[in-house]
């Protein structure tokens, strides 16, 4: 009835519409929120409650000094002190802006360290408005390249004032570098280098400066699964959809680099073994993971980077994650100190904890809410397939692996010029690091008697993210003349890794 050419055109016509069938399906699946997830989220935020939110902070700024936990008479090693840190993606990337560091320098400063006593170790100085004035303009800097023992030994070994020299030492490292796309083996050196390396000179330093704790800012993204996209058509999500981030890995043999999503949680993993593994009597180690993600300073991704934005390409405004501002994460840092200094502290050392906001998860979708609301500037989203974004992601990460494939694709990958912007980031990883990820405060605020470390969070995610805001706008008053619209460009940890990573300069860090 039909002949050769029409059967050919049937048959691919048919292969279409079934490929095509199965996409929308996949689409459908990523779209979608589970059931156990819509029993965790919190409330929308409606416009009325966040521009009140909004009155109240900026009429009643929020002091939590006397929430810290007491005073230590100790002087002070802060790596990626000079504050701009985050463990976060914004549509399609995940990083770390040194929030932690500053937040910890500017908290032991509040509760009476004097400046003398604190000494920062980063690449650079901080961009930080809040790191600008007052003491934190008094404490020591010292430029410091992680990877490097020479250089680390330098830092450690500058000479303290007379009135800090004979106390005992704590460190607190939240250094990193994150490019959270790469999941390559060819681009597993650099996060290696930094995370893995730097956290073992750092280590030995420490022990050489006969400090007695060393509490290190991890990741929760290490407990995250790969999440599998490709599913079959009547499965109800992908799986490993929705996930808990605990701590139950650690309790299980270190997984190889493939088992993680991306090169950064394989490389934050072994750098917490090495941090967990070194604890002993008299050198009380240990490690805090903060939820996905980390916020709290315009120079963040979480947040920061959507502000600085009129058009938002996403396709993650569904997704329910745990968030956790910086503050909240630094004072979890002050309270394992304490804790790793109590006769106890064997029941505190040695592992990680999980810390996030004090209250149930948000959606993406809550986030560009509150910009789109609050914000003196201009904010659209633009709603993308997810499906679209992830057949994509495949052929960009295929595109950056031609110069490592056989030939003759890898001489065509050194004859293509390399990706530029901000979609050289979207690689197949991203979407199990942009899935529906819940964390729980439930071990941190154990009291210490319980083996917890008594964590309280003293910023909500709506006050910390709407006090964000609220900065970018004061931050924004003043610049331009055309009617506010001038944003400020901010160095974030994405873009200062990779000005070290074209530069060749591996035995840097982009501090977190």
């Amino acid at each position: 009835m039909f002949g050769g050419g029409n059967w050919v055109l049937w048959t691919l016509a048919s292969v279409a519409l079934v490929i095509l069938t199965y996409l929308v399906r996949v689409n459908q699946q990523l779209s979608g929120i589970p059931e156990e997830v819509t029993r965790l989220v919190g409330s929308p935020w409606t416009p009325d409650l966040l521009k009140k939110t909004y009155e109240r902070l900026e009429q009643h700024p929020i002091d939590y000094t006397n929430k810290l936990p007491p005073r230590l008479d100790r002087r002070y090693i802060v790596t990626g002190g000079s504050g701009e840190f985050s463990l976060f993606q914004s549509i399609n990337r995940l990083s770390r802006v040194r929030l932690v560091g500053g937040y910890i320098v500017l908290q032991l400063l509040a509760r009476g360290t004097p400046p003398a006593h604190i000494r920062i170790l980063d690449i650079r100085r901080s961009e930080r408005s809040d790191m600008h004035s007052g003491p934190a303009t008094e404490v020591d800097f010292a430029k410091t390249d992680i990877t490097s023992r020479a250089s680390v030994d330098a830092a450690f070994s500058r000479p303290w004032p007379t009135s800090a020299a004979k106390l005992p030492l704590t460190v607190f490292h939240t250094a990193a570098v994150i490019l959270a796309s790469d999941r390559s083996a060819h681009s597993y050196a650099f996060p290696e280098s930094v995370n893995v390396r730097g956290t073992a000179n750092l280590l030995a330093a420490a022990k050489a400066a006969e400090a007695s704790v060393f509490s290190a800012t991890s990741s929760a993204s290490i407990a995250i699964r790969p999440v599998g996209t490709w599913v079959a058509p009547w499965a109800r999500e992908p799986t490993d959809f929705f996930q808990i981030l605990d701590t139950q890995d650690f309790k299980l043999p270190p997984r190889k680099r493939e088992g993680y999503f991306g090169n950064y949680p394989a490389s934050k993993a072994a750098a917490e073994r090495l941090v967990c593994d070194a604890d002993k009597e008299g050198f009380r180690t240990g490690t805090i993971r903060p939820a996905n993600g980390v916020y709290g300073n315009p120079t963040d991704n979480t947040v920061g980077d959507p502000l600085s934005r009129a058009v938002m390409p996403t396709w993650v405004a569904h997704i329910v994650q745990s968030f956790v501002h910086g503050a909240n994460v630094a004072i979890a840092h002050l309270h394992h100190e304490a804790a790793l200094l109590q006769p106890s502290a064997a029941m505190h050392s040695g592992r990680p904890f999980v810390v996030t906001d004090p209250n149930p998860p948000i959606s993406y979708g809550d986030l560009y809410s509150a910009i789109k609301v609050l914000s003196q500037h201009s904010f659209t989203i633009l709603s993308l397939p997810p499906v679209l974004m992830l057949l994509i992601s495949h052929i960009i990460e295929f595109y950056s692996e031609l110069p490592f494939l056989p030939f003759p694709l890898s001489i065509l990958g050194k004859l293509l010029p390399p990706l530029q912007g901000d979609v050289r980031h979207l690689k197949p990883g991203l979407f199990s690091i942009t899935t529906h990820l819940v964390a729980s405060n439930s071990e941190v605020s154990k009291p210490v008697t319980e083996g917890g470390l008594g964590y309280q969070g003293v910023l909500t995610t709506l006050e910390g993210m709407v006090l964000e805001v609220l900065e970018w706008n004061r931050e924004h008053k003043n610049l331009g003349e055309i009617e506010g619209k001038v944003r400020k460009a901010y160095t974030t940890s994405i873009s200062l890794a990779e000005t070290i990573q074209k530069l060749g300069t591996v035995g840097h860090q982009a501090a977190a």
